[in-house]
């Protein structure tokens, strides 16, 4: 009588990122315990904006992005009349850590995949703010702030670095917040690797020690 086959062995897939710190990252489950700074200070200066398609001698890196979405968070608060605490300028600084493991996709290939990797980039997101002492799920002002932050930052990349026409830019981004020349001379002029890493940890550092010195829970406004 012939046995019976045995059922073949499926091999598990790995659904984890290997860290130069040693950490494992767990895509489907995050742990904060995993999560290192200076993890995601080297991915996001190796990360290119618009896929590259940018111009200068470096890629415009997302660590050099977060750092320009930072400022340009702060700026536009205060010509509200409002101050934001560190710990709500230490969360735009870290808007888009996720990308440190899933890179940066632009948004026209974002639309063809749908929304699944929206559910990733949360998760990241959520496990980054815990790590770092921020709420898993950041209050609806601070979201909005970061994104107007972040479609200012957008056009002036797009029209400083990327090609797009100013009528082109507003019309997918909005209105530009403008820097004086020595600023967006500064931060619109692709960094090394090198340095996009090290301004990123150090801004970082900066808000880590202002939020710990003088935390602020209030919800930014």
């Amino acid at each position: 009588m012939t046995s019976p086959a045995k059922p073949a062995r499926v091999k598990p897939q790995r659904v984890w990122q290997r860290m130069l710190s040693g950490r494992r990252l767990d895509l489907i489950d995050p742990s904060p315990l995993d999560i290192e700074i200076e993890d995601i200070a080297h991915g996001l200066a190796r990360v290119a904006r618009w896929n590259g398609q940018t111009a200068g001698a470096h890629i415009f890196s997302v660590a050099q992005h977060s750092v320009l979405v930072e400022l340009i968070a702060r700026r536009q608060a205060s010509a509200r009349g409002a101050d934001l605490a560190p710990r709500w300028l230490l969360a735009t600084l870290l808007h888009d850590a996720p990308e440190y493991v899933v890179g940066d996709m632009i948004s026209p290939f974002k639309a063809v995949l749908g929304g699944d990797y929206k559910e990733v980039e949360a998760r990241l997101l959520a496990a980054v703010s815990l790590r770092f002492g921020l709420p898993a799920l950041w209050p609806a002002a601070l979201v909005k702030l970061v994104k107007a932050a972040d479609r200012a930052s957008a056009f002036l990349e797009a029209t400083r670095l990327a090609g797009f026409e100013i009528s082109e830019a507003r019309a997918f981004f909005g209105a530009p917040c403008p820097l004086d020349p020595a600023l967006e001379s500064d931060y619109l002029t692709p960094w090394s690797a090198g340095e996009a890493k090290d301004r990123f940890l150090a801004r970082f550092r900066e808000l880590a020690e202002l939020t710990r010195a003088a935390p602020d829970l209030r919800s930014p406004s």
